[in-house]
């Protein structure tokens, strides 16, 4: 079975937009969002605090509470998570599952520490990566700021074989574009799928996700711009993408 997740990207109270995670814009509440896609049959969601690392710290917590008391599916919480104190405050808010990108990157023992505390199953590895050349794709860190010169089929394996349960992966060439998935970028890391894989970044229209489908390494899919900005129902894109 194939997993349509929210993505929401959240900016103090409100849930924006990213273009390949630099521009924002702003396009309603994420609360009320949360609960929308939940009654349209999202099987999951994922919130991202989006300025958390110039913060140091996620901001979430808040909106995190209210949104578990509305929706019934697995709630995954990523952006500044730097510590373990951090992991379980989140999860004692209603997270089921956390995502870790750049302090996972700083200190890589740092997954399997969240890994043995929490479970692989609640440990989401969370990877922005850019194209550098054919075939190979650079590992990108503060919300997709920062490059880190690390090879992204190095980084995948060594999340891995640290604990990690799940991999969040997100072209940042492709983010907000609505140009398409980076067919390359997945097709490129299939024999690499020794746990599950969603793939985020670039959906614009059903068509994309289908051709995305024929890749059976991905597991689940974690969409938004077409959710929040273009409107359409998570109920309409898995009846037309025969998703079950």
């Amino acid at each position: 079975m194939c997993r349509l997740i929210a993505r929401l990207d959240i900016k103090g109270n409100n849930l924006i937009k990213p273009i390949q995670l630099d521009g924002v814009m702003p396009v309603g509440c994420p609360i009320d969002r949360a609960k929308k896609y939940y009654l349209e049959g999202c099987d999951e969601m994922i919130l991202i605090d989006s300025v958390a690392s110039l913060y140091g710290r996620n901001h979430l917590k808040d909106i995190i509470e209210k949104i578990a008391k509305e929706i019934f599916v697995p709630l995954t919480v990523g952006g500044g998570l730097r510590t373990l104190d951090n992991i379980i405050d989140v999860m004692n808010s209603g997270a089921d599952k956390v995502a870790i990108n750049t302090q996972a990157v700083r200190k890589p023992d740092f997954i399997k520490q969240i890994s043995d505390h929490v479970g692989s199953q609640s440990m989401v590895i969370q990877i922005d990566a850019k194209k550098k050349s054919p075939g190979k794709w650079e590992v990108f860190v503060e919300n997709g700021k920062e490059a880190t010169g690390i090879d992204l089929h190095y980084w995948m394996e060594k999340t891995i074989d640290l604990g990690a349960g799940e991999i969040l992966l997100t072209s940042i060439d492709k983010e907000g574009t609505r140009s398409g998935f980076d067919v390359d970028l997945y097709n490129s890391i299939k024999h690499l799928a020794k746990i599950p894989l969603i793939a985020s970044g670039g959906m614009g229209n059903f068509d994309h996700l289908i051709e995305l489908l024929k890749n059976k390494e991905i597991d689940a899919f974690a969409i938004a711009d077409i959710l929040h900005v273009q409107n359409i129902s998570i109920k309409t894109i898995k009846n037309i993408c025969d998703i079950n």
